[in-house]
């Protein structure tokens, strides 16, 4: 039977879908052949079916990477509710009884889908009983985490690769809901998928109408959104920077007869629980969120999504707003910004190098010859685990260790603990610029007189043939068509003379947005280039082999 019609017929008889999206089929087609792919899926979309049904058709169990305890039990619990081949999770939350019960039955044979976070995969027991029940399928979820360039950063996903390949290297599927040109690149180098299909579904969601509204001052803004959420009709989502704003806008909203709640990582888990689950029912109108508010919210009836500030990045944004109206009925979006906030987000995504950590695992490492394990440099050296394995990663990228799974090695011919303190450093110093300059693109979005859904397209690589007539901006007045062709389109690979190697992101009428290697993204006037030929295009393919249906 063609593969095909083997898993259209998989997926009715197991989880009652009559039928199944053209990049699904894609994506379950290569998993199939024993290939790699990275899926790249707006949220709603039905990612996880992409290996929810293979994995029916292949001997071996499926293990499931997925940084959210909540995330994982609602994926476990949806699985169980459809009748298809039990599921399990392994989580800090369960107790010791739980987890070894869970061990015993995915070791017997008796679990099909085994979630699991990336922390999880850095002890040496938990690898020996995956490669032990040999699994047919690797499933990384929210691989956008893998990047740099991502939202959301967890130091341990950057180890997956080495897990993988532990484990003799099964067919790999790495799924996200936001992920541009630079960071795909990202996910299938720094996961090691070997050859991937890169399926990349339309980022567009045409139901919902985009808006940007300036503000003044802090004061109007606040009464600013205050005044638009109480004249919406609900439920709807209101992100806020910081968990006093959440506090604060929830009490403001609720003094105007709404059914407001806040929602910060600041509260504890039964009220997040309590508050989560109240907006699934529809007990409150409107949630006022940081962004914790995240991963795992699917309710389809969302009718608006508003922002009391600028987030930190275009992918931030792009997730959040994507929380609305997913049933494809109308919804808003909008936007309430300030200049000021560039201030704020990078406040927020400040990182501060500890000089002394890193000289202290750099020295600790270049003294055992044969490796060290990461979980034994963190307690020699008291230390939380997380800490460490960032500043490994950070040794790493400066190419002053290697490493293994939960292992480190120092470079043979690498300069001493001291001077490696400073390629870390700038390294770092890297980073901060990339993220400064994710802040500026944010801004950029929020001030740009072109059509709305075509500059934020344009970022995830999707081109706009025409403005898109609902927006802010084609509301006042249809914009120009946009550029009708380009030395330089999205995606492709340049080079600048001051600032190295990059990739365009974005192409308009007179400009382009490039994402640079080293000093992250910038906007470029075209008859600037063209008048000093700074930037040259180079002749180089992207990671993977596409697959665009």
């Amino acid at each position: 039977m063609p593969a095909d019609e083997e898993l259209l017929r998989t997926a009715e008889e197991v989880f009652g879908w009559t039928e199944l999206r053209q990049e699904q089929l894609i994506g379950m087609r290569t998993l199939l052949e024993g290939r790699d792919a990275l899926v790249v899926m707006p949220t709603g979309a039905g990612k996880s079916a992409i290996y929810q049904v293979p994995a029916i058709l292949l001997d071996g169990p499926t293990v499931v990477v997925s940084p959210l305890i909540a995330l994982q039990r609602d994926q476990a619990h949806s699985l169980r509710a459809a009748g298809a081949p039990p599921a399990a999770t392994i989580n800090s939350a369960q107790s010791a009884e739980a987890i070894q019960q869970a061990w015993q039955a995915f070791g017997d044979g008796r679990t099909e889908y085994l979630f699991l976070s990336p922390e999880q995969l850095a002890n040496a027991e938990t690898l020996h009983r995956l490669h032990e029940a040999k699994p047919s399928l690797f499933v990384v979820d929210e691989a956008h985490c893998v990047s740099a360039w991502g939202h959301d950063f967890r130091p341990d996903y950057l180890r997956l690769r080495h897990v993988v390949e532990r484990l003799g290297h099964p067919p790999v599927l790495a799924l996200t809901a936001t992920a541009s040109g630079p960071v795909r690149a990202d996910v299938v180098e720094h996961l090691g998928l070997h050859d991937p299909v890169v399926v990349v579904a339309g980022f567009d969601r045409p139901n919902l109408h985009l808006s940007s509204r300036f503000c003044t001052d802090d004061e109007e803004r606040r009464r600013a959104v205050t005044d638009w959420v109480a004249e919406r009709t609900g439920p709807g989502l209101l992100y806020v920077p910081t968990r006093k704003d959440a506090e604060r806008y929830a009490a403001d909203l609720a003094a105007r007869g709404l059914a407001a709640a806040a929602f910060h990582a600041g509260m504890k888990a039964a009220d997040r629980k309590q508050v989560q689950d109240g907006f699934m029912r529809g007990d409150y109108g409107v949630v006022a969120a940081t962004s914790a508010f995240g991963m795992g919210i699917d309710k389809p009836d969302v009718r608006f999504v508003a922002h009391a500030a600028t987030p930190g990045s275009l992918d931030a944004y792009y997730q959040e707003i994507g929380r609305a109206g997913r049933d494809g009925e109308p919804a808003e979006v909008v936007l309430f910004h300030r200049p000021e906030d560039r201030g704020l987000q990078r406040f927020l995504t400040a990182r501060s190098l500890d000089r002394e950590c890193v000289r202290e695992v750099a020295a600790a490492v270049r003294r055992r010859r044969g490796g060290i394990a990461i979980t034994d440099l963190a307690q020699r050296l008291d230390h939380s685990r997380r800490k460490v394995t960032s500043v490994v990663n950070l040794l790493e990228r400066a190419e002053i260790v290697r490493t293994g799974h939960d292992r480190a090695w120092y470079e043979e011919g690498a300069p001493p603990p001291g001077k490696a303190v400073e390629a870390v450093a700038e390294e770092a110093e890297r980073q901060a610029k990339r993220d400064s300059s994710r802040v500026e693109v944010m801004h950029r979005y929020a001030e740009t007189r072109d059509c709305r859904r075509r500059f934020l397209l344009g970022y995830f690589g999707q081109e706009l043939d025409s403005p898109c007539g609902n927006c802010d901006i084609c509301d006042e007045g249809l914009p120009d068509d946009g550029p009708e062709g380009s030395e330089y389109p999205p995606n492709s690979v340049v080079r600048h003379e001051q600032w190295g190697r990059g990739t365009v992101v974005h192409h308009e009428v007179d400009r382009l947005m490039v994402l640079f290697d080293d000093v992250g993204y910038k906007t470029l006037s075209l008859t600037a280039i063209e008048d000093s030929g700074v930037l040259s295009r180079l002749n180089t393919g992207g990671p993977g082999t596409p697959a665009v249906p």
